[in-house]
């Protein structure tokens, strides 16, 4: 019985071992079949999450119409825009895409220069220094509904376009209340979807310089008796250019220590934003530097043309009265390249 029972024992243990990997192949197949189940689920809510992402509805006069965002990814259309305006129907530019962007900079740092370029192009409006106004920029509420106003395409100024609209924006100097209430700002910017291009200029004495020589003109009203910021011909340049400011030498470090602290800070401001930097000097130098510009901005890149003209060409050492004390003042000090860096191409 011993044998037998013992055969028996043998016999199963045979047959469990010729079943054992048939089941665990059948296992297998089955694991491998719901994982391609899975992944084809994930794929196709993926597509489908992808389609709706490349498509925006927008209702104009009580209609319908499906637009589509193109050459975008998912993570971009953030930045896409289709601004439906109260007071106007943009009609056969309801579908072009709008993005939205601000030129934060410093007084005299060839913003409104680097303005009329952006305006040039057919499809950007820049709005100026809309938060020159006081009531516009007293208080957070006044500040958001302004920003509204403008990225809705209700602002209404000589920037506005006739052909569709790609780029829309406004230049915001830092001293005008945007630092004050930074962090409201870029939750702003973050949500609304607004790029930020940082305008800034190298050579800080330089724009000292500008700043100054435009205080003295807004009293000496040195044109015909009228104070103008930006000229248009040579001519009126070199009369602008004719004063030489005295500057103070004792502040002057500390000056300069001033504006660089601004320049970082609005930096780690609004950091989080989409954003591009750019130099005045590299406007200037850099034939690129424009079409990088248009290429953030998503817009056609095109030869962008200005008619301001620049009124402190010279050297610094003939724009400054008293050059030999500035110049001993930043000798060995951090500053002291700005003595000699050409930052124009005369």
């Amino acid at each position: 019985m011993r044998g037998i029972t013992m055969d028996s024992e043998n016999a199963f243990s045979f047959k469990s071992s010729k079943r054992s990997p048939f089941m665990l192949r059948m296992v297998l197949l089955f694991v491998v079949m719901m994982f391609g189940v899975y992944i084809g689920f994930l794929c196709l809510k993926q597509t489908t999450v992808q389609m709706e992402s490349t498509n925006r509805s927008i209702v104009s006069g009580g209609a319908v119409t499906r637009c589509e965002i193109l050459n975008s990814s998912p993570n971009e259309t953030i930045f896409v825009h289709f601004p439906q305006p109260k007071t106007y129907s943009r009609g056969e530019c309801a579908c072009t895409p709008v993005r939205f962007f601000v030129i934060l900079s410093m007084q005299r740092s060839g913003s409104g220069w680097f303005e009329t370029l952006l305006n040039s192009h057919p499809n950007i409006s820049s709005h100026g220094e809309i938060f020159s106004v006081k009531q516009r920029k007293s208080n957070i509420s006044s500040i958001l509904m302004t920003l509204d106003s403008v990225y809705s395409l209700e602002w209404n100024n000589s920037a506005a376009k006739n052909e569709c609209l790609s780029a829309v924006g406004f230049k915001w100097m830092l001293n005008q209340a945007i630092m004050v209430y930074h962090r409201q700002i870029a939750n702003y910017f973050n949500w609304k979807g607004v790029s930020v291009i940082f305008l800034f200029r190298r050579n800080l004495l330089r724009k000292l310089v500008s700043v100054l020589a435009n205080a003295y003109d807004k009293e000496a009203k040195q044109l015909n008796g009228t104070h103008k910021s930006h000229v248009h011909t040579k001519e009126e340049a070199e009369v602008l250019a004719s004063f030489k400011p005295t500057l103070n030498t004792t502040s002057l470090i500390p000056n300069l220590s001033q504006v660089e602290r601004i320049m970082v800070d609005s930096l780690q401001h609004f950091k989080s934003a989409r954003h591009i930097i750019l130099y005045y000097e590299d406007i200037i130098n850099n034939s690129r530097a424009l079409s990088n510009v248009q290429e953030f901005l998503k817009v056609p890149v095109r030869s962008l043309q200005s008619r301001q003209v620049k009124i402190h060409a010279r050297p610094l050492s003939e724009q400054i009265e008293n050059w030999a004390d500035v110049s001993t003042t930043l000798r060995g000090t951090q500053y002291e390249h700005f003595l000699n860096h050409r930052n124009y191409i005369p």
